[in-house]
């Protein structure tokens, strides 16, 4: 596919302040070839080709959002308010892509209405803080639903969830009933500052929403995936451990070709040395192990491109971990990263 890309996103990671090597993004053909460091300065921490144009790939920063209008070759930085926040997650808007969302670290949200080239600051969330770690909360993921422009979830890292209807301007917090879920002694978890059992639950990394079932989003935490029916006030587990011997989730996508099939990274734990990429084609019902790769590090993010069902990309947090498939999962290619990296965020296709 000429003119196609793989985009990986490299930063630091906290518990390994003092790890040598690169970051920033690099991209690749999906032909082949070559590694290009395209951004060297800034920490780069999510990927995101925009779906109604794959000439604009974005880059969420350790200084805001960068923006490429020439498929990932060059970067500049957009009109985006504050000056040294780091961005972690992007979503262009359905119903309009002119219309796109950055969330943001410590916890907020941006919104831009010209296709990412200027940037306004939406009102505070206000997400209670039920718990503390080595790091501010992040928002590490948006979803829309479908059908409503004005209606996203969020996951949040060490905050739980939340939504809103009306564009970003007001946030619902959607983290009680994870906390409930807490009391159940297999979804207890507490490894970092926090002092509350609860911290696995709210450790929120991704959600997504499938037009196959509009009114069920379902967000990828610490100790699993979990279904909300009801606009987040109740969540249900999953038992995505039926299916995989991990079960610390730290992706889920639905394929923008097929609104039956989900993709989750299951690994072991937030710095581990295994894991897998799980696929559902009944939307989420049951799972089975979609790639053929050993990885020597978390899975911590899967690349579905944009126009092409058959390429699915896999990154691992260490060594620069990159393997992909372009027809379908039958077979696999290795492509690391070149030379000595931190740690890997996100990859992204198209």
């Amino acid at each position: 596919m000429t003119g196609s890309n793989i985009y990986v996103g490299v930063a630091g990671y906290v518990g390994r302040p003092d790890a040598p090597g690169a970051v920033g993004l690099f991209r690749r053909s999906t032909d082949g070839g070559d590694w290009q460091h395209v951004i060297r300065t800034l920490e780069v921490y999510t990927v995101y080709v925009h779906p109604a144009d794959p000439g604009l790939v974005f880059a969420g920063t350790s200084d805001g959002v960068w923006r490429s209008t020439d498929r990932g070759a060059t970067f500049q930085r957009t009109g985006f308010p504050d000056a040294g926040r780091q961005v972690w997650s992007l979503l262009a808007s359905d119903g309009d892509p002119d219309r796109m969302y950055a969330g943001a670290s410590p916890i907020g949200v941006f919104r831009s209405d010209d296709r990412g080239a200027t940037w306004r600051r939406l009102p505070e969330p206000s997400i209670p803080a039920r718990c503390s770690g080595p790091f501010a909360p992040r928002v590490m993921r948006m979803a829309q639903r479908p059908g409503r422009p004005d209606e996203v979830y969020a996951a949040m890292e060490i905050a739980g969830a939340m939504r809103t209807t009306d564009g970003g301007e007001t946030w619902q917090d959607l983290g009680d009933d994870l906390v409930r879920l807490s009391d159940l002694p297999h979804l207890r978890s507490q490894i970092v500052q926090s002092e509350t059992d609860a911290e696995g639950m709210l450790d929120g990394h991704a959600i997504t929403v499938s037009p196959a079932d509009p009114d069920a989003p379902i967000i990828a935490v610490r100790m699993g995936l979990f279904r909300t029916r009801d606009g987040g006030r109740t969540w249900q587990d999953m038992e995505v451990g039926r299916f995989s011997p991990t079960t610390y989730a730290r992706d889920v996508k639905t394929s923008p070709h097929d609104p039956n099939t989900l993709y989750a990274a299951l690994s072991v734990a937030a710095a581990s040395h295994d894991g897998g990429v799980y696929r559902s084609r009944d939307a989420g019902e049951t799972w089975a192990r979609f790639d053929k790769v050993q990885v020597h590090g978390t899975v911590m993010s899967v690349g579905l491109h944009t126009s092409d069902p058959d390429q699915v990309y896999v990154a691992a947090r260490y060594d620069g971990e990159v393997f992909g498939t372009r027809d379908g999962g039958a077979t696999w290619e290795a492509m690391p990263l070149p030379g000595q990296v931190k740690d890997i965020y996100a990859i992204a296709a198209g």
